[in-house]
């Protein structure tokens, strides 16, 4: 008994067997190794985009903070701009003294960014309590004062004299090409 099947048939099944491998060959040799590989590069991708949310959060909360406390302390931050002027002391807080005067400023220390100012500064007051009041005023001046003990009261009179030394802090004026030179070096280090 002989069988006879056509040459398309054969064709067919051999053609169909031939892909039949190339499909299997080809998804694992390939498909499910990629499809592993998607799914570990997925599981990554949402792990970093996790850790950047919390990144974004923290930084949110940071830059909030940051600008509630620039807004809450907008005086002693614009104070550091502010040029020492004994006049306009004197003007300022002379309610608080019968007599008071100020010796010229000395450059003590000019840090990297800050120039300190001292100040001696003599008075006359009626009681303690007004010196105490111009201590509690000087934290809302316009200047970042320091004043430095000991704290010299004499009788004289009526009236107490004092003498003190104060120090004024001041942010140093920087040239635009220093900031600028600052900068890059700070940029290229690494």
């Amino acid at each position: 008994m002989k069988i006879n099947i056509p040459r398309q048939t054969i064709f067919l099944l051999g053609l169909s067997t031939f892909l039949l491998l190339f499909v299997f060959i080809f998804s694992f040799g390939v498909l499910i190794p990629k499809g592993k590989e998607y799914r570990i590069q997925n599981t990554e991708q949402k792990k970093e985009k996790k850790d950047l949310r919390a990144y974004q959060a923290f930084n949110d909360e940071k830059i909030a903070n940051i600008n509630l406390l620039r807004e809450n302390n907008k005086v002693i931050i614009s104070a550091f701009d502010n040029e020492f002027n004994p006049i306009k002391f004197k003007k300022e807080y002379k309610e608080y003294f019968s007599r008071l005067d100020i010796s010229e400023q000395i450059t003590v220390t000019a840090k990297d960014e800050f120039e300190i100012y001292e100040v001696n500064t003599t008075s006359e007051i009626n009681s303690p309590k007004s010196f105490y009041n111009f201590l509690e005023s000087i934290n809302k001046s316009a200047w970042i004062i320091k004043i430095d003990f000991p704290i010299n009261f004499k009788r004289y009179n009526e009236n107490i004299t004092s003498s003190f030394t104060m120090k004024v802090h001041k942010i140093k004026k920087k040239s635009k090409t220093t900031e600028i030179t600052k900068v890059k070096n700070e940029l290229f280090e690494d």
